[in-house]
């Protein structure tokens, strides 16, 4: 074998197994604890708990910035956050009661099957929903505007 052939051997195996970063494609979640976030990291997590508990903490690299999914729980429904390296939120997904969803969007969704959950998701002023439908025993996520609009998710 040539070294050629060894050095293709060898990236290919390592992108099978997951282990090659292609062109700032995101990296694998890793794990945090509070006590390893960055102080202004921190501080954006307690600032953005609104009395939450914290499931989880994780930190990932998507095209070359570092992001902070904050996991917590609110009133017994999820509420995820993402934070930038200075603690700035990013995006707030919130579950919602069925009551709470506009019209629109319970009509679209049920168009695509049984609704199963519902977040709004925030990015700066802009107000999504990502709704989880169930469908011939599949389940997959549906994002739409206020409208009932499919946008990208």
């Amino acid at each position: 074998m040539t070294i050629r052939q060894i050095a293709l051997t060898t990236v290919l195996a390592m992108s099978m197994a997951g282990l090659v970063v292609v062109d700032g494609a995101a990296e694998a979640d890793q794990k945090l604890q509070m006590k390893e976030l960055p102080a202004a990291v921190q501080t954006g997590v307690t600032a953005n708990l609104n009395g939450g508990t914290l499931k989880g903490l994780s930190k990932e690299v998507e095209g070359g910035k570092t992001i902070y999914e904050v996991e917590t729980t609110l009133n017994g429904r999820t509420r995820d956050f993402l934070l930038d390296a200075t603690g700035r939120l990013i995006e707030l997904e919130d579950e919602m009661a069925m009551d709470a969803v506009p019209a629109a969007v319970k009509a679209a969704l049920e168009a695509h099957g049984k609704i199963v959950k519902v977040e709004s998701v925030t990015r700066g002023k802009v107000v999504t929903y990502e709704g989880t439908v169930e469908k011939g025993g599949k389940r997959s996520e549906v994002a739409l505007d206020a409208n009932g609009k499919k946008v990208k998710g």
